[in-house]
């Protein structure tokens, strides 16, 4: 039993189909269908079949059509071309993909006379879309007229080429068929000989004529040529005229395919390459590296398909810029591209968001048609398309805006991306700041309480306290006090590095120099730990920036220092190796577990372990040591210490010492 379909239901949304075409009458069409679009709610869409003979109209029919397809997009339709011999079969197949609910379609006046002409549109789309509404708005005066204009006479006159070619063909291939007679083939290959010459003539020909022509001549030419009365016209046999009626019947139906062979393989050769076109159009936009390059990528595509000028005007900082030109030939002057009239229509259609310039309402003296490249209500420039006289046909202009819309849409994607980026960095800024306060409010305190403490007891109790008191006071200032210092420099080194302020003063080192100057500023803890250094025989010179460097031996070191129990082994080794100076330092102490060596460069990372005067490390040191090697172009890396412990190695560039130095 069928349900009853309750009128706006929500889920049942009607979408509305008219049929576009270069009948007068269209105009008409196309306000009922979006009358009944608006009345009823739903979504609109105007359909263009391209056929074959779609090539042949005349300019008149074109302007007619593209007025029509205007029309349509004034109306809020979403307009779509499609390609076919049978138009009917295409409106109803388009209409059952995408599930169109009613068709508005015109009728001719004109009726059947016969009863072996073909049905009319009206009829055959009825007959193969029946679960579809289908309404016809009749205007028979003006499809009459338009008939009477445009009928099947149109086109039909070859030219002077077509002629010669016809002719050229007809000697040729008569001329093998004599030669064909005198090598005593039989007549059934001569008469395969004129029907090949009838499919050459219908494929090298534009005029359907020239193939009813080149049928009959070829009738006349074998029965004056070939018959056995040989030069003349009599037959003396029955079966003769049979012969040559089917034979004139064949000839016609091989030009008449072979002609809708010829039209349907260049039809599908430009479908072909106008795919082709968008589908590179596509992928050149996914590489493509900024906004800029986008906008010159697709004019230069569109170049390639209409083989016409193109003038670009991308958009920069919400104003239209100034216009450059992508031309066919390289020897254009492009100087008249860009005159006062062409930049207002361009200036135009990107405030309107519309079409502007030739073959438009709209400023159409200028030489430009003026299209925006535009999502929505945002527009990111304008493209230009030199008309000179022969406007874009609908199939073109169907791929010219899907182009436009690619082109939009990848930029579009791209400002998404960049905005995505710049949030997840500011993201990671505050996350940043918010980390630095909270660690630097917890772990600051200790120490500066230290001192303040230390500093009031010096103040109020200097003179009751003896010697060995005040130097333990003394030595906990001291501490306390370098090792905000070392804070001090970690974190400006952190923040020079993060901003890319760090000034690098690089110059050939002594290693040796370098290591035992850093170990002049560790920790005093360092005292209850066994730190040794070795060299090899030669020396080592590297390239570095000697203070950065300390700084990276000095936080290492002092990490051993603080997590290592006192009397642990601490060594530091370089040597050569590969042209890098390499430099490793081990402890011995309970070393770092497998699952937190993924970590412990990151920053404000500390682990679970705790320093044995309750203060906690920042998390500075390691991250910015790895940040300070690979800025010379080396690494750092965290192995285990066999049997226990752990060992930090990093790489430096070797340096070499000039003899005039």
């Amino acid at each position: 039993m069928d349900q009853k379909k309750t009128f706006g239901s929500p889920a049942e949304e009607e979408h509305i189909l008219v049929c576009l075409s270069a009948s007068p009458s269209n105009a008409k069409i196309v306000n009922t269908g979006a009358k009944m679009a608006k009345a009823f709610g739903g979504s609109f869409t105007a359909l263009y079949v391209q056929t074959p003979d779609s090539e042949k109209m005349d300019e008149t029919d074109k302007r007619r059509l593209e007025c029509h397809v205007r029309l349509a997009e004034s109306f809020g339709a979403a307009v779509t071309t499609v390609y076919g011999d049978d138009v009917s079969f295409q409106i109803a197949e388009f209409a059952r993909i995408s599930g169109v609910t009613k068709i508005v379609i015109g009728r001719s006046g004109m009726k059947r006379r016969h009863f072996w002409r073909k049905p009319t549109l009206t009829e055959k789309l009825t007959e193969i879309a029946p679960n579809i509404d289908i309404h016809i708005i009749p205007d028979s005066l003006a499809d009459t007229r338009y008939r009477e204009k445009t009928g099947s006479a149109r086109n039909v006159i070859p030219s002077v080429w077509d002629l010669l070619i016809t002719l050229y063909i007809l000697s040729a291939v008569t001329v093998l068929g004599i030669l064909f007679y005198d090598v005593g083939f039989t007549e059934v290959n001569i008469i395969t000989v004129y029907y090949l010459g009838v499919l050459l003539i219908s494929l090298f020909t534009r005029s359907r004529i020239c193939g009813i022509i080149s049928s009959l001549g070829c009738v006349i030419l074998f029965r004056f040529f070939f018959q056995v009365s040989g030069m003349s016209f009599l037959a003396y046999e029955e079966g003769y005229p049979v012969t040559m009626a089917i034979m004139l019947v064949v000839s016609v139906v091989t030009a008449t395919l072979a002609n809708r062979l010829g039209d349907h393989a260049r039809q599908s050769s430009r479908s072909a390459y106008r795919t082709k076109i968008l589908f590179d159009t596509s992928q050149l936009l996914q590489k493509a590296q900024n906004e800029k390059e986008m906008i010159h990528i697709t004019a230069v595509q569109l170049m390639k398909l209409l083989r016409r000028d193109i003038a670009v005007y991308p958009e920069l900082d919400g104003k239209l810029s100034e216009g450059y030109p992508v031309t066919v030939l390289p020897e254009t002057d492009t100087t008249l591209f860009f005159s006062r009239e062409e930049r207002e229509a361009a200036a135009w259609a990107y405030q309107n968001r519309h079409r502007a310039g030739a073959t438009t309402d709209t400023m159409n003296h200028t030489k430009f048609l003026y299209l925006s490249i535009r999502i929505n209500r945002k527009v990111y420039g304008v493209i230009g398309v030199h008309i000179n006289g022969k406007p874009v046909d609908a199939f073109e202009n169907s791929f010219l805006l899907s182009i436009l819309g690619e082109c939009a849409l990848a930029i579009q994607n791209s400002r998404n991306a960049k905005e995505k980026e710049q949030a997840a960095v500011l993201a990671k800024n505050e996350q940043l700041r918010a980390n630095l306060l909270r660690a630097i409010s917890h772990d600051l305190r200790t120490p500066l309480t230290s001192i303040s403490g230390n500093a009031s007891n010096l103040l109020v109790n200097w003179k009751m306290m003896d010697d060995e008191t005040r130097m333990q006071v003394f030595t906990d200032i001291s501490d306390d006090s370098q090792w905000l210092i070392s804070l001090v420099e970690n974190l400006l080194s952190v923040t020079r590095i993060e901003e890319g302020r760090m000034n690098f003063n690089m110059s050939v080192q002594l290693m040796d120099e370098v290591i035992e100057e850093a170990l002049k500023h560790i920790s005093r803890k360092g005292a209850a730990h066994n730190i040794t250094v070795e060299y090899g025989d030669e020396l080592l010179l590297a390239r570095i920036d000697a203070r950065l460097i300390m700084q990276v031996i000095i936080n290492i070191v002092d990490n051993a220092i603080k997590y290592a129990p006192a009397g642990s082994d601490i060594r530091i080794a370089a040597k050569n190796q590969d042209g890098m100076v390499v430099v490793s330092i081990s402890d011995n102490g309970a070393g770092i577990p497998d699952e937190m060596k993924p970590r412990v460069f990151e920053m404000f990372y500390t682990g679970d372990n705790k320093i044995a005067d309750s203060r906690r490390s920042l998390g500075l040191g390691l991250p910015l040591c790895r940040s300070i090697i690979n800025a010379h172009g080396g690494e750092l890396r965290l192995t285990d210490h066999v049997p226990h412990g752990c060992v930090f190695t990093f790489t430096l560039p070797a340096g070499e010492v000039n003899i005039n130095e």
